[in-house]
C-alpha cells in the first residue's frame, strides 16, 4: 500500500474554516508529472486548455513559468482579473517528489482564496493531478449553497482541459460550466 501527496495549507484558509472549499482530482494512466507540470506551471499556456481563465498578466519575470514569491493576474469566473502571489512552487522529480504550485489573492472587496495544485507520479505510469481551493468572502458563502457547484465545475474543466493538453489534444470541447449556461470565453 502506498500513500499519496497532501495539500499543505496556511491556517487562514484551512479547508473546513472558510466560507467555500473545492477538491478536483484526476488520476492518469500513461502520463507522467512533469507532462502536466510543463503545462500547470506555464502561465502562458492556461488560456489553451482552460476556457474560464482571461486577461492574464504573467509575472514580470524573464519565463512564463511561476515561481514562489511571484505576482501574475487573471480573469477567472467573471471576477476582474485577480492579482495572485505564487506561495508555493516546487517542480515533481522522478525520485517521486510531488509538484506543488498554490497562490493567493485578496481583493479590495474583502474576497480573499488559496488555490493549491499538487502533481504526481504514481506505480504504474500513472499521474495524480489534484487541485483545492479554499476560499473567504460572501459570495463564496452563497456558492457553496448553489447547485450545480460551479467552482467544483470549473476546477474539473480545468483539469480535464489540462490532461487533454498533455495528450496533445488541440480541441478543448464543451466544459462543464458551458452546460449550465455559465459564460467562458470561446
Amino acid at each position: 500500500m502506498t500513500s499519496q501527496s497532501a495539500i499543505t495549507w496556511p491556517n487562514h484558509f484551512l479547508p473546513g474554516t472558510t466560507d467555500n472549499f473545492v477538491s478536483n482530482e484526476r488520476i492518469v494512466k500513461d502520463m507522467t508529472s512533469t507532462q502536466i507540470w510543463s503545462l500547470l506551471a506555464n502561465i502562458s499556456k492556461w488560456s489553451s486548455y482552460y476556457k474560464n481563465c482571461s486577461d492574464i498578466t504573467p509575472p514580470f519575470t524573464s519565463t512564463p513559468f511561476l515561481h514562489k514569491s511571484d505576482v501574475f493576474k487573471f480573469s477567472t469566473f467573471g471576477f476582474p482579473p485577480l492579482t495572485c502571489t505564487v506561495e508555493e512552487s516546487t517542480a515533481p522529480e522522478s525520485n517521486g517528489r510531488a509538484g506543488r504550485l498554490a497562490w493567493s489573492s485578496k481583493t479590495p472587496e474583502g474576497l480573499e482564496l488559496y488555490h493549491a495544485w499538487l502533481v504526481e507520479d504514481l506505480e504504474g505510469q500513472r499521474v495524480r493531478v489534484l487541485t483545492q481551493e479554499s476560499q473567504i468572502g460572501q459570495v463564496f458563502k452563497e456558492w457553496e449553497e448553489q447547485k450545480p457547484n460551479k467552482m467544483l465545475l470549473g476546477h474539473q474543466d480545468w483539469l480535464d482541459g489540462l490532461v487533454k493538453a498533455a495528450r496533445g489534444e488541440k480541441e478543448v470541447g464543451e466544459t462543464n460550466l458551458e452546460s449550465i449556461g455559465f459564460p467562458v470565453r470561446k
